[in-house]
């Protein structure tokens, strides 16, 4: 059930389910963008580089955020527009085989300036199963207001 622009409150927080990042989710992710760095997608080379072995790319991470959060059913139906993404840092690398959850806060609430939707300012969150922060930062949405109820 989703939740409209009333439903939200300063400090408020929404946390996922959980999923696992599978080898998979990042082969087919640098298929998807063409983006195949080694530090992704060769065992061999990333063994020998910083992490000691592949990791998600960075935008993989920022794309399960949103997925992840959708499971929740808060903005589904109810979201009309994200604002953008800002202040995005990547603070931990995300491994295969790290199980992530989402972690939304909501910042602040306020009224388009034509009153006919509502701002939810959101910072996103990814947590990894040791209660690691891997990435954050602020992704803010248009939501519609509470539908008026039907006359009779």
């Amino acid at each position: 059930m989703p939740l409209y622009f009333e439903d939200f409150a300063t400090g408020q927080e929404l946390v996922s389910p959980a999923r696992t990042v599978t080898e998979a989710d990042i082969v087919s992710f640098a298929a998807w963008t063409g983006d195949y760095n080694p530090v992704h997608t060769d065992a061999v080379a990333a063994a020998a580089g910083r992490f000691g072995e592949r990791i998600a790319h960075g935008a993989l991470g920022l794309s399960l955020c949103l997925g992840l959060i959708s499971r929740t059913g808060a903005f589904e139906g109810s979201a009309v527009a994200l604002l953008g993404i800002d202040g995005w840092r990547f603070r931990a690398p995300v491994r295969i085989g790290d199980t992530v959850h989402a972690r939304v806060t909501i910042l602040d609430t306020r009224l388009t300036s034509r009153g006919d939707a509502g701002v939810v300012e959101r910072r996103f969150s990814l947590v990894n199963q040791h209660g690691d922060v891997t990435q954050e930062g602020r992704m803010d949405v248009m939501v519609k207001l509470r539908p008026e109820p039907a006359a009779r």
